[in-house]
């Protein structure tokens, strides 16, 4: 169970953040002993969890960092052979205490007969997250875009607190820069109290009001549900999803900001999106790039032919999914999600042969009806997504298409769920514009107004919430 201190909508975390806070402004004048704080600090919030895999981060920083090192002044086969040796360790460690399990059980199916070593692994939270980041920190060296740093500054980008359970998977180009200069003496807090009142709404009281009302009744019992509370509950946990792990980004930028450090954004409106590409282009934004980057454009990405690329896009989108977690249902999501791209990709490919005028009339009238087709084949790959095991995703689907009205356990005519679903769905298309005047708006008032807007702000939130937080969707990852 997790210790309430990594799970930012509680006070505990507040209390820790406070102390925090006060050392950082402390130390914001001198760098070392400021990062030397920061790592401390991590290495609590991370510790309180569980101590023993304070020392795994330890080990990849100095690890990676010592392997960055040695890359810096090698060439040729030597270079590559160490590239090589710092990817295999890091996925190594990864699939150690992610996979063992997964592909144990999968070779149980195929030599059942046989005696394998099973081993009581605990999965330490966010090692997805720091993993993917040392890897393109030693790949961006091995790629000369940035030089190897300290091992004092690559413990604190891959320790960092405020992202290192959930992300977001920020760069080393895009961190380590920032930790060159001390920390700035005026920050955005504006923007930063937006982003934590923001995350706070979107956690405590949207993505637990429909998992506890709607979403977990449902998804544990499929068979149990009518043809209209599976439709519910698809729709509720696609919104669920998103308020959860949007909203814990959302919190975890505004904590930097408070630190003064930028992180890239990684949600832009995803369910406003036409296509699964442009769906990739807004969802988890940081690791669609690192997929891209390390991933798709490495195995060759659109070139070699159109076979190539739908080939390329599939593994890369299988191994997205099974990268979110060690089952078969998140590869099938990840397959799902690459047949999408392909398909979407080889009708690109036909439409290009129109003519420019053709295609931009045809976008316009169809873009309705391609927004019901994307938001509609996310929602179903949901399904895969958070089902417990493929028997439970069938069953839910073939509640689905049973158009079965008979025995409900929750009354869907209910406004509150639907009336959510559509205010979250509505407020993806709000004008790009709004956030920033209002985040322009909130950089004005001094430091003191601030604090006390997003103080009334949590105590509504603590009024209208539920009792106890749930651990983030993400954390599992």
């Amino acid at each position: 169970m997790l210790v309430l201190v990594v799970l930012f909508p509680t006070f505990t975390f507040a209390a820790f953040f406070a102390m925090v806070f006060a050392v950082h402004s402390v130390f914001r004048r001198s760098p070392t002993a400021w990062k030397i704080a920061m790592v401390a600090a991590s290495a609590v919030f991370y510790g309180w969890w569980d101590v023993r895999f304070c020392a795994l981060i330890a080990a990849s920083a100095a690890g990676n960092a010592l392997v960055a090192w040695a890359l810096a002044p090698s060439e040729g086969r030597r270079r590559s052979a160490l590239l090589a040796t710092a990817v295999a360790l890091n996925l190594g460690v990864l699939g150690f205490f992610k996979y063992y399990g997964f592909f144990l059980d999968s070779a149980a199916h195929i030599v059942p007969d046989r005696d394998l070593p099973v081993l009581d692994i605990v999965l330490p939270v966010g090692i997805s997250f720091f993993t993917f980041q040392a890897l393109s920190y030693v790949i961006d060296v091995h790629r000369r875009e940035i030089e190897p740093a300290s091992l004092l500054d690559v413990s604190v980008y891959l320790s960092f607190f405020p992202q290192l359970v959930a992300g977001p998977i920020v760069r080393a180009s895009e961190f380590l820069p920032q930790l060159k200069a001390p920390r700035p003496h005026r920050v955005a807090a504006g923007e930063a109290a937006w982003m934590i009142g923001r995350g706070l709404m979107k956690k405590v009281v949207i993505a637990t009001y429909l998992a506890e009302s709607v979403v977990d009744p449902v998804f544990d019992a499929p068979n149990a549900a009518t043809t209209g509370e599976t439709f519910l509950a698809m729709y509720a946990y696609a919104i669920q999803i998103y308020a959860d792990f949007s909203g814990y980004t959302d919190i975890a930028i505004g904590i930097a900001l408070l630190l003064g450090f930028r992180f890239p954004k990684n949600f832009d409106n995803p369910y406003r999106s036409l296509s699964i590409q442009e769906f990739w282009r807004r969802w988890h934004m940081t690791l669609s790039r690192w997929l891209r980057d390390y991933l798709y454009i490495p195995l060759g990405g659109n070139r070699g032919g159109s076979i190539a690329t739908y080939r390329n896009l599939m593994l890369t989108m299988v191994l997205g999914g099974l990268w979110h977690g060690a089952s078969w249902t998140f590869v099938v999501w990840g397959l799902v999600h690459g047949m999408a791209l392909a398909a979407e990709r080889l009708w690109t490919d036909v439409r290009s042969r129109r003519t420019l005028s053709q295609h931009s009339s045809q976008t316009d009238a169809l873009a309705p009806l391609r927004w019901f087709a994307t938001f509609n084949v996310v929602c179903l790959a949901w399904v895969l997504f958070r089902a417990e095991n493929f028997d439970l995703a069938m069953e839910f689907f073939a509640r689905l298409i049973a158009f079965d009205t008979s025995g409900a356990t929750l009354d869907v005519s209910v406004a509150g769920p639907w009336l959510v679903i559509a205010g979250a769905l509505a407020f993806q298309f709000r004008p790009d514009q709004l956030g920033q005047r209002l985040t322009t708006l909130l950089d004005r008032p001094f430091a003191v107004v601030h604090g006390a807007a997003l103080g009334g702000w949590i105590a509504f939130i603590a009024a209208i919430g539920p009792e106890g937080v749930a651990p983030f969707i993400y954390f599992q990852f």
